[in-house]
């Protein structure tokens, strides 16, 4: 999976969103300040093309409305807006066009300036774009990709607000818990991520490990112009994947590990490798 999977379109030219505070929005006015949000707002260098490509399967999604404009349009965000979220789902389904036995999983867990009316136009949005591939609610112990290929189904949509309840396709967030270390220390981090394992619920969920730093203020005060990966991610992505590399798939094990700027280290590929792992455990048993 990819952290702030978006925010590879995040426009320095673009208003800066509800998601940050006021004092923000009143810097934002210089338009150097925008430089440097957007050198913080930027997680993943590559589109979700490139991404699926890559081996990408969970998308971490923050949508929001644009206060002030007319209709319901909803964009992706964070910090700084990005491009509208139906031209996302859109570069999404022509891949799922093109890979019909591919499964990706689409996380919406943060809204922000979203009314009711809102909501119900960026649901009628992802039906119209996805119709039947998308997955309806069910026992997750269930859904094997088996299941999935016979369905014909290939998305799952973890929608983290009440209205998930008036529709089948969309899955309860709690149905995907991603707890978030927040720190900017990778031994910490790594700690966390352990942990959270150890406590993960044996049954009825994904488990989202979210191996990313997190910069506090003073972080990004002393490190202005070199944004965050120069900053965290360059440094300690190499001891994050060793811990990725040293885990095990399954009950009480890794489920989706998500990353900042996923290009960087062979990611992708270390996170599928692990399903090796599994096969070799149904080899033995048979």
């Amino acid at each position: 999976g990819s952290h702030d999977s978006f925010s590879y379109w995040v426009d320095e030219k673009s208003p800066v969103g509800p998601d940050q505070a006021t004092a923000i929005k009143r810097l934002a006015r210089i338009s150097l300040v925008k430089k440097i949000m957007k050198k913080w707002s930027v997680t993943q260098n590559l589109t979700f093309k490139e991404q699926l490509e890559g081996g990408i399967r969970y998308f971490d999604l923050r949508v929001s409305s644009r206060p002030g404009e007319m209709g319901q349009e909803i964009y992706f965000i964070h910090g700084l807006f990005g491009i509208k979220v139906s031209d996302g789902l859109k570069e999404i389904n022509a891949f799922l066009e093109q890979h019909p036995k591919e499964v990706i999983f689409l996380d919406f867990n943060h809204f922000y300036a979203m009314d009711d009316s809102h909501h119900f136009f960026l649901i009628n949005r992802i039906r119209s774009v996805f119709g039947s591939k998308l997955c309806s609610v069910e026992c997750v112990e269930y859904v094997t990709l088996q299941y999935m290929w016979e369905k014909k189904y290939q998305v799952l949509i973890f929608y983290h607000c009440p209205l998930y309840e008036e529709y089948p396709f969309l899955w309860p967030g709690n149905k995907m818990p991603a707890p978030w270390a927040n720190t900017t220390n990778v031994h910490k981090l790594l700690q966390f991520l352990e942990t959270t394992l150890e406590e993960r619920s044996r049954y009825g969920t994904f488990h989202v490990s979210q191996a990313i730093l997190t910069p506090r203020v003073k972080t990004i005060a002393r490190h202005l112009v070199r944004g965050l990966k120069n900053t965290l991610v360059h440094r300690n992505l190499p001891m994050i994947l060793n811990w990725v590399k040293a885990q095990k798939p399954g009950v009480m094990g890794i489920n989706i590990i998500t990353s900042d700027f996923v290009e960087l280290v062979d990611f992708a590929a270390t996170v599928i490798a692990l399903n090796d792992l599994l096969l070799e455990e149904d080899e033995s048993t048979t």
